[in-house]
């Protein structure tokens, strides 16, 4: 039985990893951040399991800042596979956050590279990083050749992560992965997130709970997939050899406003009565024209995304409005 270790593993992407490695019969050991101790609304339905639960499902409470409480499970779990997903994630905040984004998302990436460095049979790494480390590209689509130039601190901090790993696979022999995947979605998506965001108040209006969105760029793009199949190319990035590189992306881009429209047709309302601009909440440095060519994952790793953009903001609708209680 393969063991796999998981930072973030209470995330949207760390929970569906969870779910796709144990479903492939691996032993699975994760980090959740200190502060929410094992309150875990994205793994409840596998805590829960005992079949699973302490048996093949190991939680240990940890902070990426605290190097000990990091290295004493990693060595004691002694996995094959590290998946590390951990990091201040949210780009919009990551200029609010700016120190604290560099130095957990960044050299978060640098202390978990130092402490396998030196075993005798490293694990194999993967590390996430995204889209944001291509900036304001010139070219689209991009792709694991297109330089490295980011416009956000969350970007800064990713590119550090992503060239520190290259640096450890050439310079240390670390078999050591970039998955730069680009935005993806799912039900389990943070509230701070915008798709998210808009799924919840379209669900929050239909119940009367709440009369209006606001929203910044509403003709702001993005390359949208679905985090279940992202985390599928994670996998399979780690199962091929040699370690190299990959992006993850649909190469389609999508508009904030027709996550608006699919969200509010789904939820029966005119979005337009509801939802009001607000410049404020446009980015200060907002890149444009992200979109991915994952060609070489295509070829590679046989990995393609298998859920469409309305069904990701159809999955999300339905998910809100189960929650609320609301009948579409």
């Amino acid at each position: 039985m393969k063991r796999a270790f998981i930072t973030g593993i209470e995330g949207q992407d760390g929970s569906y990893l969870a779910e796709l490695l144990l479903e492939k019969d691996y032993e699975v050991h994760g980090l959740v951040y200190r502060e929410n101790g094992l309150n875990v609304p994205n793994l409840e339905h596998l805590v829960r399991d005992g079949r699973i639960y302490q048996k093949r499902l190991y939680l240990y409470p940890a902070d990426l800042d605290d190097s000990d409480s990091v290295r004493v499970p990693l060595e004691q779990s002694a996995p094959d596979e590290i998946y590390h997903l951990a990091g201040l994630s949210h780009v919009g905040q990551s200029f609010e956050k700016v120190e604290a984004t560099c130095r957990v998302t960044g050299f978060g990436t640098l202390r978990l590279l130092e402490m396998i460095r030196t075993w005798p049979k490293p694990p194999r790494f993967f590390h996430a990083s995204s889209s944001e480390i291509f900036g304001d590209p010139e070219h689209a689509p991009q792709d694991e050749t297109t330089p490295v130039a980011p416009v956000t601190p969350y970007g800064c901090a990713k590119a550090f992560g992503t060239q520190i790993s290259q640096v450890y696979r050439k310079a240390f022999g670390l078999f050591t992965v970039n998955g730069i995947s680009f935005n993806h979605e799912s039900p389990r998506r943070g509230m701070n997130f915008v798709t998210r965001k808009i799924c919840r108040a379209a669900a929050a209006i239909k119940s009367g709970k709440q009369k209006e969105l606001v929203l910044g760029d509403l003709g702001a793009q993005r390359d949208w997939g679905h985090a279940r199949d992202y985390v599928r190319g994670m996998w399979l990035a780690l199962q091929h050899d040699p370690a190299e590189d990959f992006v993850f992306a649909t190469g389609r881009l999508h508009s904030v406003q027709e996550v608006v429209e699919i969200a509010f047709q789904i939820a029966d309302l005119d979005w337009r009565r509801h939802v009001k601009h607000d410049p404020k909440l446009s980015r200060p440095a907002d890149p444009h024209h992200l979109v991915g060519n994952a060609a070489k994952a295509r070829r590679l790793l046989n990995w393609q995304p298998e859920t469409t953009f309305e069904q990701i903001i159809t999955e999300m609708m339905e998910a809100e409005l189960a929650a609320l209680s609301v009948k579409s």
